[in-house]
């Protein structure tokens, strides 16, 4: 079928009921696509992104599934941190609660990025509650990254982070003069996005000022990685304690590293790793069609 088709379907009414829900005190705001009788399908985004990035695989899936898609805490329409608490650890509480409080588990996820990561690590922590996982790009740093980052010293890397949390608190969200302005910003930034895709993806990303130009919802505080994680040893521990089927997806044309080529899959018991051609990190944006025939077939 025509991907022009989704990207209608996604942008038409009938779309989904905003809700929220409290985590740590922060009002956190998820979208809700209806038919609660479904299997439950949490659709996790990545970094500096939003729940509505999922609007056309939620528009595929949502007869089958009872589809909530969250706003990260700093982004979308979630509440910002007033202490830019944006560390892994909170992230999981999130999901956690989120899961809690609705009463999803057990639950099927699909995440991208930074969503993957969240959603793979909260996996190893309660993994009764997932059915089953389907993380793009969602492993996080590569192990050359990682080797890099484990050179420097506790002290080096708590400077560069507290250098960094102060640039960020000088920094103002930069504003567009009109939506138009920042949808360039976006074709700009994935050169894979149609003009529909990238449209849409501008409008729910982005909202106006009081001066009535516009800025993106994301706080720039989520930009900073933390001097200090859960070890490389934990991650792995986690990832070997997930027993559902697990898939793997990753862009050809993607900066990141390929988990089937770099090792990291042999940490799992039950996944497998798909690699699609012609897909940036974006998958899902990239290649709609290939992306949708792996997961639906997954989640069957």
């Amino acid at each position: 079928m025509d991907q022009s088709f989704w990207y209608d379907m996604a942008i038409s009414p009938g779309g989904p009921t905003s809700r929220s829900f409290i985590s740590q005190r922060l009002r956190l705001h998820y979208v809700d696509w209806g038919n609660e009788a479904a299997p439950p399908l949490i659709l996790l985004h990545g970094g500096r992104d939003h729940c509505r990035n999922w609007d056309w695989v939620a528009a595929r899936l949502r007869e089958s599934w009872h589809v909530i898609a969250p706003d990260l805490r700093g982004h979308g329409d979630s509440q910002w941190s007033d202490a830019g608490a944006y560390d892994m650890d909170n992230y999981i509480y999130d999901l956690a609660q989120l899961i809690h409080q609705q009463d999803l588990a057990p639950v099927s996820i699909i995440a991208h990025s930074l969503g993957g990561n969240i959603a793979l690590r909260y996996t190893g922590v309660f993994p009764d509650n997932v059915r089953r996982i389907l993380a793009i790009e969602g492993l996080g740093p590569s192990p050359q990254v990682e080797a890099e980052h484990a050179r420097h010293t506790i002290d080096q890397r708590m400077r560069r982070w507290i250098s960094e949390q102060r640039n960020l608190a000088a920094r103002l969200p930069r504003r567009y003069a009109s939506v138009d302005e920042a949808f360039t910003r976006m074709k700009e930034e994935n050169k894979h996005l149609s003009e529909a895709q990238a449209l849409h993806l501008t409008r729910h990303g982005v909202r106006q000022n009081e001066d009535g130009t516009y800025s993106w919802k994301f706080d720039n505080y989520v930009r900073a990685w933390p001097p200090y994680d859960m070890t490389r040893d934990d991650i792995r521990s986690l990832w070997a304690r997930i027993t559902c089927p697990t898939l793997l997806v990753y862009g050809s044309e993607s900066w990141a590293s390929n988990p089937a080529a770099d090792g990291r899959a042999k940490n799992f018991s039950n996944a497998r790793v798909e690699l699609i051609q012609g897909a940036g990190h974006w998958v899902h944006h990239d290649r709609l069609e290939e992306f949708m025939g792996l997961a639906e077939v997954f989640l069957a």
